[in-house]
């Protein structure tokens, strides 16, 4: 019996969720294995990452999936999610999520919200849009030239 759209996008966000969880605990990109999250995406997924981001860019396939992590990890020292929401459910589901980061340029901690409207089809996530409240703050978190220094850093 095949599962509502609802329940399906639910279930695939949720497992997606916690095999990130696990693939990050096993050490994360360059460390541990994509394929613990490979099954949660489309081969053809599509990521669309704001330009002013340090990882701002369209990311594409599992290739792309595998080198976003890598740009993540590279941009934050810890990326911690704290707080989740699902607003709305069904081929596009809309979730909100409380960050809390440690950006590895700066040592700067960030709180911030971002808001991901994920579509998905035939059981995986085709393609997500993050929506980040303030770009430009994480942006100077990530940044070293021009960011102002702590006295004596």
């Amino acid at each position: 019996m095949a599962m509502s759209s609802a329940t399906d996008s639910v279930t695939v966000l949720t497992g997606m969720y916690a095999a990130e969880a696990e693939y990050l605990a096993a050490g994360g990109p360059g460390r541990a294995s994509f394929d613990l999250l490979a099954p949660f995406f489309a081969p053809d997924v599509v990521l669309h990452q704001a330009d002013a981001l340090p990882y701002g860019g369209t990311w594409r396939g599992h290739d792309g999936m595998a080198r976003f992590f890598l740009a993540m990890a590279e941009a934050w020292e810890s990326f911690e999610m704290e707080e989740q929401e699902f607003l709305a459910t069904g081929e596009t589901a809309v979730v909100l999520t409380q960050i809390r980061a440690r950006a590895r340029a700066t040592g700067r901690e960030l709180g911030f919200p971002v808001l991901q409207t994920i579509r998905v089809e035939d059981g995986r996530i085709a393609e997500v849009y993050p929506f980040y409240w303030d770009t430009r703050a994480i942006a100077d978190a990530c940044r070293t030239g021009g960011v102002p220094r702590p006295f004596g850093g």
